[in-house]
């Protein structure tokens, strides 16, 4: 029984030796790379922040990540505050608010409404969704760089715009152009996200390349969503060799092999050993998990926060 007894107690201590030699080597990786510890894309939680802000927020923290990057919410401005208080309560719960995302254009319904998430549990009845106003950087890219200023953000980013046409893609580059300048007056970094259209083609041209070659490299970096990428061809480490220096934000996401959908970080296709060598090329120095349309959020990431810290980044 004692032999029995030593057995498990000695194999716990091992696995837990194993945890701690993790996270020495994923704090060791941050050093070399001199990039921030693991953040997480607000977008990931859903209605669950909305639910309740400081009570998920604490939970984010213990699970481990520190930084954050905000989105849209449905109480409407910060999470339903004002940019210094958001600010003020993420430092209160040792989070530092890095990044915060906007649209570039007014907001549109998509053709028959919102479809639920891929694994949403479709059983339940949702209450129809009833969004409070969004500004966008067409219409208010001012008031949007200030306010982001004001909460004492270092990264403003572009979440998505409309890139459908050569037309569409013009007016994109203008209003980039136009909401970067303003944003280096403010002292912030202004960036792109990408869905996966951003790599199709738009009579002979690629939209990506467009906006990398036609927005200045001192008004516009890029922050690459590594899963919507992967999923539509185009290869992360590539990019920063032909664009070295303009990544300076990424979105950790995976895509599953079977649904090609956002799964937990580590559980997909997407080869983050390999992007995360060529860290230096890219000149990253934030990065956010994301996990569209997550299922159990607050699971997930505590998922996706383990399997960085100890499989990919030990």
């Amino acid at each position: 029984m004692n032999n029995r007894r030593n057995f498990i107690r000695n194999s716990g201590l091992l696995a837990l030796g194993g945890l701690v030699l993790s996270r020495k080597g994923y704090a060791a990786f941050l050093e070399e790379k001199k990039m921030h510890p693991l953040g997480l894309q607000l977008y990931t939680l859903g209605r669950v922040i909305d639910n309740d802000v400081r009570g998920t927020l604490q939970k984010v923290a213990e699970i481990g990540y520190k930084d954050l990057e905000s989105a849209f919410s449905m109480k409407g401005g910060y999470y339903g505050m004002k940019p210094k208080e958001f600010a003020a309560l993420t430092k209160e719960l040792g989070l530092s608010w890095v990044s915060h995302h906007t649209i570039g254009a007014p907001f549109k319904m998509p053709p028959g409404g919102f479809k639920p998430p891929a694994g949403a549990d479709t059983t339940k009845q949702q209450p129809p969704m009833k969004f409070p106003p969004m500004m966008n950087l067409k219409e208010n890219h001012q008031q949007i760089v200030d306010e982001a200023a004001e909460g004492g953000v270092k990264f403003l980013v572009c979440s998505s715009i409309p890139l459908n046409t050569l037309d569409e893609i013009k007016e994109a580059i203008e209003i980039l152009n136009r909401s970067g300048e303003a944003a280096k007056k403010a002292g912030l970094t202004f960036c792109y996200h990408n869905h996966t259209h951003e790599f199709e083609s738009v009579e002979g041209q690629v939209p990506y390349d467009m906006l990398l070659s036609q927005v200045s490299a001192d008004l516009l970096k890029m922050e690459l969503d590594l899963g919507w990428a992967t999923k539509a061809g185009a290869d992360p480490v590539a990019l920063f060799k032909k664009y070295p220096g303009r990544f300076p934000l990424w979105h950790v996401k995976d895509i599953t092999a079977e649904k090609q959908a956002p799964t937990e970080v580590g559980n997909g296709t997407v080869d983050f050993k390999r992007i995360f060598a060529a860290s230096k090329d890219a000149g990253m120095k934030h990065f956010f998990v994301e996990q569209d349309g997550a299922p159990n959020p607050l699971e997930n990431i505590a998922t996706s926060y383990k399997n960085i810290t100890t499989k990919i980044l030990a």
